[in-house]
């Protein structure tokens, strides 16, 4: 049998410490794991409302500037009535495109030479563009947008490929992601639509 040595034996104090490390290490390992599960499911909630509700789309190309340019990060919006003026993601040959809403199902769009709009009739205020141009266009005007579809142009009209040609045409429905409602990146021109 050993002998025992009282000289060796933790006193209250050190025991008192002991325990409290203890229940500390559990503590912070349980606060630890609440944290990160928390974090994981705001992430989740975050991805799955972004993914259903508000997409975030990056900006690519020059079709749309001024009002766009390339890399910014833009929010749509997937619900939404969409009227003439409105700037609308949708996809076109497994890419999604950023284009300004001309008409909607039964407006006549009418385009002269000089890249004058017209909408049912009468001049459409475009404060958006810099210029107009006529551009890329092989339909036959004036055009009458049919049922389910919008007649969308780019700001940049001289370089923009959009519903004046029959490659794109009136964009349907299902293409459509959403209306655009907010720009967030860069920080500084935050902007909403």
């Amino acid at each position: 049998m050993a002998d025992f040595d009282k000289n060796n034996l933790p006193t209250a104090e050190q025991l008192s410490s002991e325990l409290k490390r203890i229940k500390y290490r559990k503590e912070y390992r349980r606060m630890l794991s609440s944290t990160v599960s928390s974090l994981l499911v705001v992430a989740s909630v975050a991805v799955l409302i972004s993914m259903l509700f508000l997409p975030v789309l990056r900006v690519t190309g020059t079709s749309m500037t001024p009002t766009f340019m390339n890399d910014e990060l833009v929010i749509c919006n997937k619900r939404g009535n969409f009227k003439s003026g409105d700037v609308v993601a949708f996809y076109f040959n497994n890419k999604i495109l950023l284009k300004r809403v001309i008409g909607t199902a039964g407006d006549v769009i009418d385009i002269k030479d000089d890249g004058t709009v017209y909408l049912n009739g009468e001049v459409l205020d475009e404060p958006y563009i810099n210029e107009k141009a006529f551009g890329e266009c092989d339909i036959k005007l004036p055009y009458q947008v049919p049922d389910n579809r919008i007649f969308v142009m780019g700001d940049h009209r001289s370089t923009s490929i959009d519903s004046r040609s029959t490659t794109v045409g009136c964009i349907a429905d299902e293409y459509i992601i959403g209306k655009v409602i907010l720009r967030i990146w860069p920080f500084k021109t935050i902007s909403t639509f």
